[in-house]
């Protein structure tokens, strides 16, 4: 077992890179809030999640829910972020629990990104009781297995990019010329998609380090081997993984 590392150190940020690729895979997560009502209890509920460029977790909740009203009195939460399913022996698999305190968004690239990912919340997330949240993350604790563990400082888990915004401005228009482009399965890197099992997977996100997927309720991420910063970098990234299938 490693210890607990708060430094920045290049193992830590590799350790760090390793969280997020997890946090941006799943599409739900366990929330923990204080209980409100009562001396301090702990309360956990299913959510589901988002990541913004960075890396931070992206929530839709509603005023109305038991965790929404838990935060009105203290904002700090944890996230678990579970990714051992379908693993015979679940405890050596990998998970990750992300604490910070959790914030009203109004930025519009985390509602595109919540909305693309979870394209059944459009019909409710303009209810006047439905808010966007981010967490801005204090620390994090990975578990990538038996003896792999550390506690990750905010630092090396946050995606250190100056370029969330102007990536932010071209992932729709990439999103769609993907999703069009992918129609043609004789396209070079549409054949990324042979390593997905099933067919109709479609591109609903896209940032620095991945792209998410979706096919009705299952969901997919396909890793870069490094960060991409434009189209023609991210089709570049496709058509390098389509060749050597490497899909995550």
């Amino acid at each position: 077992m490693t210890g607990a590392k708060e430094d920045m150190s290049s193992t830590s940020i590799s350790i760090g890179t390793a969280a997020r690729a997890l946090v941006r895979q799943c599409d739900n997560a366990v929330l923990s809030t204080m209980y409100a009502e009562g001396t301090g209890w702990p309360y956990g509920s299913l959510v589901m999640t988002a990541s913004d460029y960075e890396g931070r977790p992206i929530l839709l909740l509603s005023d109305l829910a038991e965790h929404t009203k838990n935060l009105e009195r203290n904002s700090r939460v944890s996230l678990l972020f579970d990714g051992t399913d379908g693993l015979d022996d679940r405890l050596t698999g990998a998970r990750v629990t992300v604490m910070g305190r959790v914030a009203v968004t109004t930025k519009p690239p985390d509602r595109f990104r919540y909305l693309a990912r979870h394209p059944s919340a459009a019909a409710y997330e303009s209810f006047a009781d439905f808010n966007f949240y981010s967490i801005e993350v204090t620390k994090v604790h990975q578990v990538a297995g038996f003896g792999q563990i550390d506690w990750i400082p905010a630092a090396a888990y946050v995606f250190g990019s100056s370029q969330g915004i102007d990536f932010g401005m071209t992932e729709a228009e990439a999103i769609g010329r993907l999703n069009k482009e992918h129609i043609n399965i004789g396209s070079r890197f549409g054949h990324v998609f042979d390593a997905l099992t099933g067919k109709g997977w479609r591109f609903t996100g896209i940032d620095p380090e991945g792209c998410d997927l979706r096919v009705d309720g299952r969901v997919a991420r396909i890793q870069f081997k490094r960060p991409v910063t434009d189209f023609a970098s991210i089709r570049a990234s496709l058509n390098e993984l389509a060749e050597n299938k490497n899909i995550s």
